[in-house]
């Protein structure tokens, strides 16, 4: 059974993939994805936190993931890109939850919803941008 937290990651995902094709408001896809069924299994604050702060923060977090990069990130699949967003979202402003436990969401996110092979991709990129938003956690892995 998947936990609240991942529901909402996943419904997350999901609008802001629609966000990136599409182009639509936050308000739109925050409506539309709360008529998906199993919404009410989400942590509605998580999924409001996430899908609202990574569109405001779009900008912001995508220069932290650029540099970790192999191409320009106007290259990734939206699902990648999404993924990473959220990922990146939750480094910076859920500090609370364990750099391991964000990067692990996220590549099952991309297992999920991407292509073959992308959570590999996935999980190599949050590596290299964990250690640059929380260096003493990353650092410290054992």
């Amino acid at each position: 059974m998947k936990s609240a937290r991942r529901r909402s990651r996943e419904l997350a995902t999901q609008g802001l993939y629609q966000w990136l094709l599409s182009g639509a408001s936050a308000a739109e896809i925050d409506a539309q994805m709360r008529s998906v069924q199993g919404f009410d299994k989400a942590d509605v604050e998580h999924f409001d936190a996430l899908l609202r702060g990574v569109i405001r923060e779009a900008d912001a977090l995508t220069v932290q993931i650029e540099p970790c990069l192999d191409r320009p990130v106007v290259e990734l699949s939206p699902v990648e890109r999404a993924v990473l967003l959220v990922a990146t979202y939750e480094f910076t402003h859920h500090v609370e939850i364990p750099y391991r436990v964000v990067i692990n969401e996220a590549v099952e996110l991309a297992k999920t919803f991407g292509g073959v092979d992308g959570y590999k991709y996935v999980n190599g990129v949050l590596d290299k941008v964990a250690a640059k938003i929380r260096p003493n956690e990353a650092q410290s892995r054992g």
